[in-house]
């Protein structure tokens, strides 16, 4: 299946390394703690961070064929993968219903010979569907029936999915106490609204590479006039990009703040009988929807009226057919690799398809692979000790609201109130969802897919009927990650990130607080950054500042923008300061507190020196080393484009804003990371 389908595992597609190639710890050089071997200290740390605490690691690593990038998440992701494969494998000798789910999908995914005597039938009752539709109400059910994405737009780095709209359930910005559904744009098979707008070399070429797969897949399929029909279907997908949202734009919060009567969309979006999508979609009993993108659901819904049902029949073929090439014969998964993992990504070679399975089996059935993991590799010692990390920082982060010296008393009560209230889980949810009712079968891998598509379509929906779950986890166990849930005022921080080199029991604590206390703040920070920043305690989306003290804190927020909008990933490339700003908060305020933290749990002594290295020094070392990493230009390229983080590099360059930055290695102002003073942003 292709990235835009694979909502349940994002955070595994941004580093969709996995499990191919395995690297053991001694590849950051030590046992415990930072890697001195992977330093290079003949670079002035003031002049390039990043290549002073990561050079030697740089020159000596080269990415496995089969990835879009190589760093330290990966490193482990592979520790990580080899424990899910070996439990993914052992499953199928559990007599426990979840096991045997687990040991049945990856068993399909594994059965060439059944994908490839099955061919195009898993998929032939879609196919004849949308060759019968015979008007404009037939496609409108049909639309809705495909609402099956379910995309986060708050977390996740795709705002938009291949299904004509996405659709995501969560608490309701008004009244975070319920569920509401949210409708977000989609319909693109390129990453991006910009790749069908620009016309540079890059897209123009990207672009016809694009209708070049899309012939492709229908030739294989054998559908007639496949260049034709490739035309028009590139053709009306540039149309939807048109009326898209930009990312810029889909970041702001306060824009997708449009609670819809489902009797408006009528008059606000016509075009689309949406009586019958809402019908098949199974919302027609809601009182409203939240209109994420209206500007984008007016258009799309527009070209549903306006272009010819011929052309849609067309598109949506194709999207079916495209949708499912990976567990489709080889020829379809072949293609569907050739263009979205080598021409978009620039990665060369396919990953094995037993490692394949493991991944896809771990994020499709994420909670039962989670539960297993996490009774032999998480024991309650280690939730322990990362619930101090977190405590600790968090109380290093209300130091820092309380010593703010612009913010007035009354923002800073309820800065407070929200950090007060703010839930942190740790290592894996306190309930695990059900999967009771699900049928998966050992020898049908799209099939299953498909049906698993459909009960998460209905678990999601369950949601509309019950209060919202502060606690509930977006994130599985496995997944080397972590998150901030804005509309529950919640965090998640996995088992599988709580791992050497980021958090590693066996260091001194001054190195962890460099490497998963960064993240840990991060994350905290994330409920204070631009769009966090928004929400108040219970999660409601409000003003809860003073007209000042926001205009502080936006004025804060454009100069930090403003610097990373300077930094040129790849010539004539530069970043986006505004659609990287969220992150770029968050990793500024999270290493900031983590810095106070590990400030403070030294009891005001001084950490211990090593390997010729000040306590402060390692303590920032150990924070460049944990977002060492290298990627594929094309790679690079995409991400730049669509993602809201920033390139590792320039994470690493962060601090560049801390005061103790430059007493810990003595930078002077004639080194090329130098800030003024006044030129350091200090959001909090």
């Amino acid at each position: 299946m292709n990235i835009h389908n694979l909502r349940k595992i994002l955070v595994v597609v941004l580093l969709a390394s996995m499990a191919a190639f395995s690297v053991p710890f001694a590849a950051f050089g030590q046992n415990s703690g930072i890697d001195i071997a992977g330093m290079d200290r003949s670079v002035n740390p003031g002049d390039d961070f990043f290549m002073y605490a990561n050079g030697g690691w740089m020159r000596s690593t080269e990415i496995p064929a089969d990835r879009t990038s190589f760093g330290a998440f990966d490193v482990i992701f592979d520790k990580v993968s080899k424990r899910t494969a070996e439990l993914i494998k052992d499953a199928g000798n559990s007599k426990d219903p979840e096991a045997k789910l687990v040991a049945d999908y990856y068993k399909a995914f594994l059965d060439e010979k059944a994908i490839e005597a099955r061919g195009l039938e898993p998929i032939k009752a879609e196919l004849a569907e949308i060759a019968g539709l015979k008007d404009k109400e037939g496609l409108s059910k049909l639309l809705g029936s495909q609402l099956r994405a379910d995309v986060d737009p708050l977390n996740a780095t795709n705002f938009q999915t291949d299904r004509l709209f996405g659709r995501f359930v969560s608490a309701d910005f008004n009244n975070p106490t319920k569920h509401v559904p949210y409708m977000l744009q989609g319909g693109l098979g390129l990453p991006d609204r910009d790749n069908y707008v620009n016309t540079d070399k890059h897209d123009k070429d990207l672009q016809a590479k694009y209708k070049a797969h899309i012939a492709t897949i229908l030739g294989l399929a054998k559908v007639s006039d496949a260049e034709a029909k490739a035309a028009r279907i590139y053709d009306l997908e540039n149309k939807i990009a048109n009326v898209h949202a930009t990312r810029e734009e889909s970041s702001d919060v306060h824009k997708a703040n449009n609670p819809w009567e489902l009797g408006e969309f009528a008059t606000k979006a016509p075009g689309i009988e949406w009586s019958q999508f809402f019908k098949a979609a199974g919302l027609s009993g809601q009182p409203m929807i939240m209109a994420w993108h209206p500007n984008a659901i007016t258009g799309i819904s527009a070209l549903v009226a306006d272009q010819p049902l011929d052309v849609w029949k067309e598109y949506l073929t194709f999207r079916a057919i495209d949708r499912a090439a990976g567990l489709l014969p080889k020829s379809f998964a072949d293609e569907n690799f050739n263009f979205y993992r080598k021409e978009l990504f620039g990665v060369p070679q396919q990953r094995p398809r037993e490692q394949r399975a493991i991944n896809v089996t771990s994020g499709a059935l994420g909670d039962a692979v989670g539960k297993m993991y996490v009774a032999k590799y998480f024991p309650p010692s280690a939730k322990t000790e990362i619930q101090t990390l977190v405590k600790n920082i968090v109380a290093a982060f209300g130091k820092r609201i309380d010593n703010l010296d612009w913010m007035t008393p009354e923002t800073k009560a309820k800065a407070k109130a929200k950090l007060s209230t703010l839930y942190v889980g740790v290592g894996y949810p306190d309930h695990w969802r059900s999967y009771v009712g699900l049928k998966i079968l050992p020898d049908d891998a799209l099939g299953n897919a498909e049906r698993l598509g459909k009960f998460d379509f209905q678990w999601t929906l369950s949601k509309l009927k019950v209060p919202v779950d502060k606690g509930e986890w977006w994130m599985t166990p496995q997944t080397v990650n972590a998150v901030n849930l804005p509309l529950q005022n919640a965090l998640n921080f996995p088992a599988a990130i709580l791992l050497p080199p980021f958090f590693d029991p066996n260091a001194d604590p001054v190195e962890n607080y460099g490497s998963v206390g960064g993240i840990i703040g991060h994350e905290i920070s994330h409920s204070f950054d631009d769009s966090g920043s928004q929400f108040d305690a219970s999660g409601r989306l409000i003003n809860w500042w003073t007209t000042a003290d926001y205009d502080h804190f936006k004025a804060s927020s454009e100069k930090l923008a403003a610097q990373y909008d300077k930094y040129e990933p790849l010539p004539g490339l530069h970043l986006n300061g505004e659609q990287t700003l969220g992150e770029n908060i968050a990793d500024v305020a999270g290493l900031s507190a983590a810095y106070d933290a590990y400030r403070a749990s030294y009891g005001g002594k001084e950490a211990p020196s090593k390997n010729g290295l000040t306590g402060d020094q390692r303590f920032f070392v150990a924070f460049g080393q944990s977002w060492r990493g290298k990627m594929r230009p094309e790679t690079l390229r995409v991400i730049v484009m669509t993602d809201g983080h920033s390139p590792d590099e320039f994470r690493a360059d962060t601090v560049r804003n801390l005061d103790a930055w430059y007493t810990a290695f003595d930078v002077k102002p004639n080194a090329k990371l130098y800030l003024a003073p006044s030129d350091r942003v200090k959001v909090w």
